[in-house]
């Protein structure tokens, strides 16, 4: 009887596990889901659609604000509403397999994100504009300027892991296995693990809970894993960038522990020393969020009023 009695136990233990994993990856960002978002908008873009918000569309100066490797356009909210109050044709959208924007079945490269952004521009008839990229935005801002030089105005590298050298694997297809690894090995913490971002997390409460609901879409984590294995080093944009005529700031948290600036400032100062650069102080890997108002006064009353 006191088997049976563990068993029980046991059993509900199982099911709890279950059904908390089964929450994992279970929405499909097909037309019913598009439709019940009631914010920004959708753009069916030639590999899928792109959630994208624009306040501000008469302004003539347009800022184009482009997410890191995981966390959505939300992760600009402040950044963007004070450029919208500032009378800035301000736009921000969701990469694909991040957000709203549709999850893909191919290989998530530095390319495709860039060709998203530039459609969404043409698309909007945006000939020209100011880029900030976060964290792998950062990326996405650097094949821009090399695929379309002619639509970037200035370029504003933020925490950026543009600079980083990468030894990319021959095989860049994802398994099953690897996503269920993923999975079951990554997604019971990884929603937590976005408070390290923050030299101060304990002053950002509930930021990891915005983060959980990503989890509930399906081919998230094969997004995240094509992500990552199509990392390759950016040296030849970078140098072509830094003998162009763009414009190009960089920007650091000045307690950044995840894109860790010594680790690869001789290489930065090789590959771009025309740039201009800040240090935002106490602050982690998200000055925009940590120090807002040292930042804002940085990129809205320095860098953006430089011809």
């Amino acid at each position: 009887m006191k088997k049976i009695f563990i068993n029980h136990y046991l059993l509900v233990f199982l099911l709890i596990i279950s059904c908390q994993f089964n929450n994992y990856e279970t929405v499909d960002k097909n037309i019913r889901f598009r439709d019940q978002i009631k914010t920004g908008n959708f753009l069916k873009l030639s590999k899928g659609h792109t959630y994208y918000e624009i306040e501000n569309k008469n302004s003539k100066k347009t800022l184009i604000f482009i997410h890191g490797f995981s966390v959505p356009s939300y992760i600009w909210d402040d950044t963007f509403n004070s450029a919208v109050e500032k009378g800035y044709k301000s736009i921000r959208l969701d990469l694909y397999g991040r957000g709203y924007s549709s999850n893909l079945e191919i290989d998530y490269t530095d390319e495709l994100f860039a060709s998203q952004v530039i459609e969404l521009m043409d698309e909007l008839k945006i000939p020209k504009a100011t880029l900030i990229g976060l964290s792998n935005g950062g990326r996405i801002i650097s094949k821009i300027a090399y695929i379309k030089p002619e639509m970037v105005d200035k370029l504003i590298y933020v925490s950026a892991s543009s600079f980083q050298d990468h030894s990319p694997p021959l095989n860049k297809s994802v398994s099953g296995k690897e996503i269920n690894d993923f999975i079951r090995n990554n997604y019971p913490t990884i929603s937590k693990g976005q408070l390290l971002d923050f030299k101060y997390p304990q002053n950002f409460k509930g930021w990891e809970d915005r983060y959980e609901n990503l989890l509930q879409y399906e081919g998230f984590a094969r997004a995240l894993i094509s992500t990552r294995k199509n990392h390759i080093n950016l040296d030849k944009e970078n140098t072509f960038i830094n003998q162009s005529n763009i414009s190009f700031f960089t920007i650091w948290g000045d307690s950044d522990s995840v894109v860790i600036y010594n680790n690869f400032k001789d290489k930065l100062n090789k590959l771009m020393p025309r740039r201009i650069e800040y240090f935002i102080s106490e602050s982690g890997h998200l000055p925009n969020m940590e120090n807002k108002i040292e930042f804002e006064d940085l990129l809205f009353n320095q860098i953006l009023k430089q011809n």
